[in-house]
């Protein structure tokens, strides 16, 4: 994932609305890191197709392949060129959510994971959105992508992969469902884990700042 929104600084909560950037290079749309988040969502309905359509399980292990390549080429791309915008910090945990969601709804049609999971992931992103209104009491309209966050859907990324090569029989299957498990409840804690950490932040943030007063334009549409 890239790491735009990223900050080490656990009291910076979120990105604050409406704040000017020096650097206009925070303005540009069309980058290499935005058009490879672009591809993993391209990939989104091509993967649920070949899953679930003609069952073409290789050519979807090979899109799942190169889905989990270009989420870490977008982070390191943005950082080794510094095409750091505010575009990618939208479209990147857009595109890794959507992903995860068509994957796991996928692959519990095909009963290759039990529907627990599938629910379990999706279920902490509604709650995540749900903070969002929070957010924007206090000016602020996104939270930064957490260290734990990333780990969690780089666990993911494997367990997914792995876990549809062990749809089957034989000790190479075997191993892969061993492998995949692990990499999946590695990745579905340390999931719930940053949620309950961003929900702690946006708390703790709700408690220190005081509203946001809007402009009276704003106030006189209400």
């Amino acid at each position: 994932m890239t790491g735009e929104t990223a900050g080490d600084d656990p009291a910076m909560v979120a990105t604050r609305a409406g704040r000017g950037s020096a650097a206009a290079s925070r303005d540009r749309i069309v980058t290499l890191p935005n058009v490879l988040s672009l591809l993993r969502l391209l990939l989104i309905p091509v993967f649920l197709w070949l899953v679930l359509g003609p069952h073409r399980d290789l050519v979807a292990l090979g899109v799942l392949v190169v889905s989990g390549i270009t989420d870490y080429l977008d982070g390191y791309l943005a950082r080794r060129l510094g095409q750091y915008s505010r575009v990618g910090t939208l479209l990147d945990p857009v595109a890794d959510r959507l992903y995860i969601l068509a994957v796991v709804v996928a692959l519990a049609l095909r009963d290759v994971i039990p529907w627990w999971m599938a629910v379990l992931l999706p279920l902490r992103d509604v709650l995540m959105w749900g903070l969002v209104p929070l957010l924007r009491t206090r000016g602020y309209t996104t939270l930064p992508v957490h260290f734990l966050g990333k780990a969690a859907t780089f666990s993911l990324l494997y367990a997914f992969p792995l876990l549809f090569l062990g749809h089957g029989e034989g000790a190479g299957p075997l191993l892969a469902r061993i492998f995949g498990w692990s990499f999946a409840i590695w990745g579905i804690g340390l999931y719930w884990w940053a949620g309950v950490l961003y929900g702690w932040q946006v708390r703790r943030l709700l408690a220190t700042t005081p509203p946001r007063r809007r402009p009276r334009t704003q106030r006189s549409l209400s």
